[in-house]
């Protein structure tokens, strides 16, 4: 088993600029059977609310309480929400959040352009990403790397400086993901994260994260 490591190669507080720039280089390592997922956290009554007008196709789950997944509670008895409603489908009484936020927001797999700019306008302050999947980075023979598919990704971060959404940030962030291969604390496969963003005009400007 393998995991990816991704680099910070362009931030702006236009969520605009950071989808064309995201979009540049997932073109880059654009190939057949690419698809684009979305995550969000909506920490607020209210913007769950709005978030289920202006994004009401993806899925909206509440946190559950404690014991509230015990085996002797029949699945068919937890609230519908906790395991997975559309946003027509979330309770319209303030007193039903109580001990659920953050909501939880997923889209995965779906076709690249039709989820995007959406996503980008509905987000507001909330933290949330936009995850580009299964691209195929080319070879890099002047550095001796060759390229890569399994963890070929892009993803943006809106309003976010962190994969853990732990770092709240006033502007968006762009990232390409790589294998993570670290040998002795050292990531061996950084010198073709450099490579990638430079063909796209970027340059990487912070360290590697894991999720």
């Amino acid at each position: 088993m393998s995991n990816d490591v991704a680099y910070p190669v362009f931030c702006t507080p236009d969520p605009a600029l950071a989808l064309r720039a995201a979009r540049r280089l997932m073109e880059f390592g654009r190939c057949e059977y690419i698809n684009v997922s979305l995550y969000a956290e909506f920490r607020s009554v209210d913007e769950t609310w709005r978030a289920a007008k202006e994004l009401p196709e993806g899925w909206f789950r509440g946190q559950e309480l404690e014991g509230e997944f015990d085996r002797r509670v029949p699945f068919e008895d937890l609230p519908a929400w906790l395991v997975g409603v559309r946003g027509a489908g979330l309770p319209a009484d303030p007193a039903a959040y109580e001990g659920r936020l953050p909501v939880d927001y997923e889209l995965p797999n779906q076709a690249v352009g039709s989820v995007e700019d959406a996503f980008t306008a509905g987000i507001g302050p909330s933290v949330g990403e936009i995850n580009w999947q299964d691209l195929c980075w080319p070879d890099a023979p002047e550095l001796g790397f060759r390229g890569e598919s399994k963890h070929a990704e892009v993803t943006l971060l809106f309003n976010t400086s962190t994969r853990g959404y732990d770092e709240p940030a006033d502007d968006h962030t762009v990232f390409l993901h790589v294998h993570d291969a670290d040998v002795d604390g050292r990531q061996m496969r950084e010198p073709y994260a450099h490579w990638l963003a430079a063909q796209m005009g970027l340059t990487v400007i912070g360290p590697a994260q894991q999720c």
